[in-house]
């Protein structure tokens, strides 16, 4: 295919994606299948692959791609994102609606569900996105723009070629992929997410784009901050203004004049809390006309023009029936509440986590009792209290001894928690193979809870170095296996071989130790044998890697079982180096802030060239600042760098400096 062909074929595909995309994600209605739409954008891939010329950092491709800087850069919003006055009372929306209109009585009011997510700006110039930050504390946010090119219901380009438009919007995780995380965090033993907006928000502020992208976070709008080229009367204007150019606007609105169809949706909203699909905590009232705003006006902490009502959580009664004990992959025994099921926040539930045997002691909790549950953040069961307590039953006390093998538990004072030492306990086993294989891990497709169980019970593995000794014929003839399956199943395996040391240090489940800090560490040290030898204070030297971390990671390699369980992962061919860490010292440690469009190198990929050579880059200008690489429409962080007196570069300068021309 000629460059010519190729160009506008590249065309043709990334209009035809960003269409499926409004199908999909916006009105509910695809009109291709899945498969039909996942060529669509692997043939875009091979295209901008094949003639690089091509590739453009709008493309639908870069959802699932790019690296998003280390630290991420400050965003002053110049139209301030403000919260609102919370009342909680129905009463108190009445006295709002009341005093608007005894100085309005012209005005009305729009009622929306307040979603329970992450506040974030949206900006637009020439109807394409060029940024994305969060709210911050309403003045200063984060720019979290390659995350947010992620979420495939935020368009790229949008109808009309506004020359800028600001929205604010809310990321939120779905319910039904909020429940899928929770599961995966349990089988993984990792410390499951509170609630969906805790989830949103740490999905949000992965260092990773790729790791945002599988937590398949949304988004609403539900304001126009600010425009260029139009104006607009009211609120439910700009929403009708908004949902045209293509952007996930809020549910459906309505405008009401007393406060009596106020009250009334409210209690509509809150009467359909669990049809949604995402979490709501209340209902936004706001002033519809954006004159009567301004004359309304605010205070200094919120604006006179709109409230926020809060739902209080539904709670129920039932009896408690038992109180079960899983063993997690680090030890830890964990009670489970096992009760009468009950109708909640939109299903049934009949199970909720008890924490451990501080919590039990706290609220006094026997088998038998009569005990109050209800959803935290409307997903997670959880128990409120004792509405009656059997008084010829003990309060449960979690056992001494492990459930799944019989050894002597310990306490474990510092996590409040009550463990078994075990390192070879069945439960154990099962769980740190599970997590050694999870996808942030070393990612061994196929290798789900079910299929290592199987390979535990016929007993071809007991360790995850077992995993690199498997064989052909010995998956084939597991149950549901077949040839094909078993096959791609070795292949996930010898491929996982060539993963970071950081993953496989995330994989050997050492305490406290999660993606981030593993990554650190492997990129710190550099190797594995180097780790292995690393002292406590070295490891706990490294920034955001306490002294708990570093005691974790040196009891870890101090247990001869687990140094022969590395030894064993090394004989098989296990990857022992950070791919990470720097390959030259040419920078010896120089510090750099990039600023503006640079010609050819994307922010992401100077920052790469930097650390590979021993450099360091930050997001602010500082007099600890060596040098600032400055490229098309520098701003501020110029301007702070000729007040401080540091030098200047631009991108060519910086390639000398990295031995590139």
């Amino acid at each position: 295919m000629e460059l010519k062909e190729a160009e506008k074929r590249v065309r043709q595909l990334r209009r035809e994606i960003e269409r499926c995309n409004r199908q999909y994600y916006l009105l509910d209605d695809p009109d291709i299948s899945d498969y039909e739409y996942d060529k669509l954008t692997l043939e875009l891939r091979r295209l901008e692959a094949q003639f690089p010329s091509l590739d453009s950092p709008d493309s639908p491709t870069k959802r699932v791609s790019g690296v998003a800087s280390s630290t991420f850069e400050k965003v002053e919003h110049t139209v301030q994102m403000g919260s609102l006055q919370d009342v909680f009372s129905v009463e108190e929306v009445r006295q709002f609606v009341e005093k608007v209109l005894d100085a309005e009585p012209s005005a009305q009011f729009v009622v929306e569900p307040k979603i329970d997510g992450l506040s974030v700006s949206l900006e637009y110039r020439d109807g394409l996105f060029v940024r994305g930050s969060t709210r911050g504390d309403g003045q200063v946010g984060e720019d979290v723009t390659e995350n947010l090119r992620t979420i495939r219901s935020i368009p790229v380009h949008l109808s009309e070629e506004l020359p800028y438009l600001e929205v604010r919007g809310e990321v939120y995780m779905p319910s039904t992929s909020f429940e899928r995380l929770l599961r995966s965090q349990e089988e993984k033993g990792e410390k499951p997410f509170k609630n969906p907006r805790n989830a949103a928000a740490g999905s949000l502020r992965q260092k990773d784009p790729k790791v945002t992208a599988r937590r398949e976070l949304d988004v609403k709008i539900f304001n126009l901050q600010q425009v260029q080229g139009r104006e607009f009367s009211s609120h439910t204007e700009t929403f009708d203004f908004m949902k045209g150019l293509g952007l996930p606007v809020n549910v459906s609105y309505n405008r009401f004049s007393d406060a009596d169809s106020v009250a009334d949706e409210i209690e509509r909203i809150g009467a359909q809390r669990d049809s949604y699909p995402f979490d709501i905590d209340g209902a936004v009232v706001k002033v519809d006309s954006l004159a009567q705003r301004e004359i309304l006006g605010a205070t200094s902490k919120f604006p006179r023009w709109a409230v926020a009502f809060k739902y209080p959580p539904e709670e129920r009664e039932t009896v408690l029936k038992d109180i079960e004990i899983n063993v997690g992959r680090t030890g830890a025994l964990t009670p489970t509440a096992v009760f009468d099921p009950v109708p909640l926040a939109g299903t049934t539930v009949s199970r909720a986590v008890l924490h451990n045997q501080d919590f039990i002691d706290e609220k006094q909790i026997s088998i038998g009792d009569r005990i109050v549950v209800r959803k935290a953040g409307e997903i997670i069961p959880e128990v409120v209290r004792v509405a009656w307590h059997d008084g010829t039953k003990p309060i449960y006390h979690i056992p001494e001894y492990c459930p799944s093998c019989g050894t002597r538990t310990v306490v474990d004072e510092e996590q409040a928690a009550i463990r078994c030492p075990n390192l070879h306990c069945p439960a154990q086993r099962y769980r740190s193979i599970v997590h050694f294989a999870s996808r942030d891990a070393m990612d061994i497709d196929g290798l789900g809870p079910a299929i290592v169980d199987q390979l535990l019970n016929e007993k071809l593995i007991a360790t995850p170095a077992d995993l690199y000794t498997l064989e052909f014929d010995q998956l084939r003839d597991l149950e549901r296996m077949g040839d094909k399956s078993a096959q791609n199943l070795l292949d996930a395996i010898e491929r996982s071989k060539g993963q970071d040391l950081g993953r496989l240090l995330f994989a050997l489940g050492i305490r406290n130790i999660g993606a981030r800090a593993a990554s650190l560490i492997a990129r710190h040290f550099g190797s594995l044998q180097a780790v292995m030898e690393a002292g406590e204070e070295e490891i706990a030297a490294i920034d955001s890697v306490g002294e708990v971390m570093a005691r974790n990671v040196t009891e870890f390699f101090a247990d001869e079982r687990n140094r022969e369980e590395v030894r064993r992962l090394m004989q098989y061919g296990v990857n022992q180096r950070s791919l990470a860490a720097p390959v030259a010292d040419t920078l010896g440690g120089k510090t750099f802030v990039l600023t503006g469009t640079l010609p050819t190198l994307s922010r992401a990929q100077a920052k790469a060239l930097i650390e590979a050579q021993g450099g360091k880059v930050s997001g602010s200008v500082s007099k600890k600042t060596d040098y600032v690489v400055a490229g098309e429409d520098a701003g501020s962080k110029l301007q702070r760098a000729q007040q401080l007196g540091v030098a200047v570069i631009d991108e060519d300068e910086l390639q000398a400096l990295l031995g590139q021309k």
